[in-house]
Order: structure tokens, then sequence, then C-alpha cells
């Protein structure tokens, strides 16, 4: 695919309120959102592949006027949405496919916001970044570490997205919210301190914001948000909900302390499974995607004038 072939859904069923004024044609939005139902290494619940279908259709239920930032911040950015790809066959061909149209819109200088799908499509996204970017940190929000190298044959699946991420040497991790890892994890984790940062779920009352507001200072971000890193009891629509997990406000709290802090260039939103009738869940995650392009694009301060 290459940039004059992507393709666009028309406003009214693409990302957030069809009725937005003006800011969404392709020729001018910033912000470009790719629905990427890649479902190939689940290995527990499934459904990821119905995720951004979901999303969108929640998207579009957003009042756009954002009340922590006092404004309707699409009004400075725009959004267009790529009509969703026919996914190729077997992870590896789909990671390919989502490289080339992530690398495509980066050479558009924008945004790219992938709605998943499965959480393995963030090692294909995040490899033009990587070409681009000399020190690239990626700012995980999950309740798995994902570091495994492989998992049930599978190279690229959905357990090691943070692993091939490493797989490149200018790409740090700093994750939140982990609190389920196995042996090998705790392994790899103890021998690469100067690549990845945790932040256990458990210790998430006594985090401090400004280390990572210090420690993101002046750099450029990727944020991969796994939705099953909030707690399970306010998203069991994932394939492995687990308690224990972050609020919604939490998790955002540190999306906007990154965006205060440094530049975030790109972002995906993962592993929604919907489940039927429950459209809390689908909005829980527009929101998220929603924030995160407001912060991303449209800054972090209240514009709101003091009475």
């Amino acid at each position: 695919m290459s940039e004059q072939h992507l393709k666009y859904m028309s406003p009214a069923d693409g990302f957030q309120d069809p009725d937005r004024e003006g800011v969404d044609a392709p020729a001018s939005a910033r912000a470009v959102v790719i629905p990427f139902g890649l479902e190939a290494s689940v290995s527990y619940g499934g459904g990821t592949g119905r995720g951004p279908a979901a999303i969108l259709a929640a998207s579009q239920q957003l009042e756009l006027f954002d009340e922590e930032l006092w404004c309707e911040p699409y009004r400075d950015f725009g959004i267009a949405t790529l009509q969703a790809p026919e996914i190729a066959v077997g992870v590896e061909p789909a990671l390919n496919q989502l490289e080339q149209i992530v690398d495509d819109v980066l050479d558009q200088k924008r945004f790219p916001l992938i709605l998943g799908g499965e959480h393995s499509l963030t090692a294909g996204a995040i490899r033009p970044f990587a070409r681009r970017i000399d020190e690239l940190i990626v700012l995980q929000i999950d309740a798995h570490a994902d570091l495994r190298d492989g998992y049930l044959g599978e190279h690229y699946s959905h357990a090691s997205a943070m692993r091939r991420v490493l797989d490149h040497a200018n790409c740090r991790v700093v994750s939140y919210g982990i609190r389920a890892i196995c042996q090998a994890e705790a392994d790899y984790i103890d021998a690469n301190p100067d690549r990845v940062d945790i932040y256990w779920a458990h210790e998430q009352d006594s985090w401090d914001m400004g280390v990572l507001y210090q420690a993101l200072k002046g750099r450029q971000i990727y944020v991969t948000f796994d939705i099953d890193g909030l707690d399970g009891a306010e998203m069991p629509a994932t394939g492995t909900p687990t308690p224990g997990g972050l609020s919604f406000w939490r998790a955002l709290d540190i999306v906007r302390v990154a965006a205060s802090a440094g530049t975030i260039v790109g972002a995906d939103v993962v592993e929604l499974s919907p489940i039927a009738g429950f459209h809390a869940y689908d909005y829980t995650a527009a929101a998220v995607a929603n924030k995160i392009l407001n912060y991303a694009l449209s800054g972090t301060t209240s514009r709101r004038v003091p009475s």
C-alpha cells in the first residue's frame, strides 16, 4: 500500500461523532485511526477481531467536549479513519501489512492510532517508528508484561509483544499495571534493567508520577494500551481479564503525564473482546482511545478561563 492508496471511511462510519464540523477530511486531518482486527494468536478468550468495529461504533456516542481540557479537542487536529483492511493470513504477514500502513501514515506526517485486535500487532506498528526515531520509549499499560520470547510456538504471539518491541536496540519499554508474568519474563526483567521499567499494579497506591515525568521528559513516546490493563471488574470484555488492575482515570493519568513530559508520536488500543449487549465496555475503550488523541494532539492543560 502506498500513500495515495490509503482508503478512508466516510465520517458517518469512522471514529467519533459523525456530525463534527469540517476538520476530518483525509486531506487535512492530523490523526488517522487504523482499524486492525487481528486475531491470530489469542490463547484464552477470543473476540479481538471484533474490537475495532465495536470501538468505532461506541466512539460515535462520545461527547466532543472534553471537560478536563475545556474545549472540543478534535478541532485542533481532525480525525480521519481508514477502511478496515482485509488482514493477511498469519501473524507475521499481518504485522508486515500493518507496518506498511503505519509507514504510509507517518510519511504523511500524521498521527496513527491503531485499534486492535490482539496485542501482537504492536510489533508491526512499531517498526516504522523505530526506523525514524533514535531513542523511542514504548509506554505500555497492561496486565501482562508480554516479554515471553514466543508462546505456543508463535514467535510473534500476543504474549511476546514487548519482547518483539525490544528486538529494536533503540527501543525501551516502560510498563504500568503489570500483575501477571511467568518465570522467564521475570528473569528477562532482572537481566535487562536498562531496557525495561516495570511499575507493578500491586504498588500502584505508591506510584510517583513525578518519576514518570522525569523519565519521559523530552522523549518521543509510543503508547500501547492493552485494555486488560484496566481492572477486570471495570473491563471484563477482554480475553484475559485480570483482577487488581487500574481504574480508568489512573490509567489515563499515566498517558496525561507522558503527553505533558514528552511527545506521544503514535498509539494503539488493543485486546477489546466485545460482549454482546454490554456496550459500556466498548464505550470505555473508545473513551480511552479518544483521550489518547486529545492528550497527544491537543495538550494536557485546561483552557477554562478563571471567573
